[in-house]
């Protein structure tokens, strides 16, 4: 491969200076927002859990292409060892949104949600580990009072665990494969910027993901392409776009928190568009996570360096 296609220290594409920015942590913020919204599109696409995943992915393609020409970010193919890493990533997405895509239509979508985003804890605690820090005090407050609006959350899955437990353990499953894509992709932020390494994820995961949906006979093609475009727009550009973002800038006990923000999220349109009950204790587990996404952006002496994202060594 040439040295004009590879990504090396010396281009000024590939060496991206990741540091602490005013903007990550409500690009952040904005992007678990739109997030939020995937579980309710999918229910409206009008195809295939892993056909949605598939146009999720294709429909962003040009977006993403465009938007980086735009803001001078070029799409180039790096180097063999950086190509490689993005394809596992891109193989843990695509599988990620297979699971997760076909949980959301067996269960509530504040549950897919919720249980997709077992990644949130899994990623925080990578964070802590690579770092090799226990969390302060605030910090295990914060991480506590986040489990608990989880399971404050949850109570409502335990109660319908009969009709909900396939599409729970789908989206459980979801969030596993989600962790191993948000390691990959933070390792690699320090080596491309956000939009060639999204564009190329979204490409490889676009086409494992097609041959999949073709051969579980899933339908391909709707007849109205609005929830598809809005996904697409709305769950990978925008979402996908400011969360790919922040992993070079927030670190990740930061991002896992904020990621809990999706299930309250969810789950309140799942109430507005679907009827599902959302209690009083719904309510409080969403203040609980809200209250632990404050405490843990406290600034604190003699912690980990919680303002910095946690770049290991390459």
């Amino acid at each position: 491969m040439s040295d004009s296609l590879e990504v090396v220290s010396a281009d000024p594409d590939s060496s991206v200076d990741e540091g602490p920015h005013p903007l990550a942590f409500v690009a952040l913020l904005l992007g678990n927002v739109a997030l939020a919204a995937g579980p309710f599109l999918v229910r409206n696409s009008g195809v295939g859990p892993v056909a949605a995943g598939f146009w999720r992915l294709a429909l962003a393609i040009p977006f993403l292409w465009l938007i980086a020409l735009a803001v001078k970010q070029p799409i180039r193919w790096p180097r063999r060892s950086l190509t490689v890493a993005i394809f596992i990533a891109a193989f843990f997405f695509a599988t990620d949104l297979a699971a997760w895509h076909a949980g959301i239509l067996l269960t509530k979508l504040g549950n897919a949600t919720l249980f997709g985003n077992i990644s949130s804890f899994l990623f925080a605690a990578w964070g802590l580990w690579l770092i090799r820090s226990w969390p302060t005090p605030i910090q295990a407050v914060a991480l506590l009072l986040a489990a608990i609006g989880c399971g404050l959350l949850m109570w409502g899955s335990a109660e319908l665990s009969a009709a909900n437990l396939r599409g729970d353990l789908l989206a459980a499953l979801a969030g596993l494969l989600y962790t191993g894509y948000l390691i990959l992709v933070e390792r690699t932020r320090g080596k491309l910027q956000p939009l060639p390494l999204l564009f190329l994820a979204s490409l490889f995961g676009a086409a494992m993901l097609l041959p999949a949906a073709i051969t579980a006979g899933e339908r391909i093609t709707p007849d109205n392409w609005t929830a598809l475009f809005a996904l697409a727009l709305c769950s990978q550009v925008i979402g996908q776009g400011l969360l790919v973002y922040a992993l070079g800038h927030v670190p990740p006990l930061v991002v896992g928190i904020a990621m809990l923000t999706q299930p309250a999220l969810s789950a309140l349109l799942g109430w507005t568009y679907y009827g599902e009950t959302l209690s009083a204790r719904d309510w409080t587990g969403a203040a609980a996570i809200v209250v632990a996404l404050i405490l843990v952006r406290i600034k604190q002496k003699g912690g980990p360096a919680l303002h910095e994202p946690a770049v290991a060594p390459n």
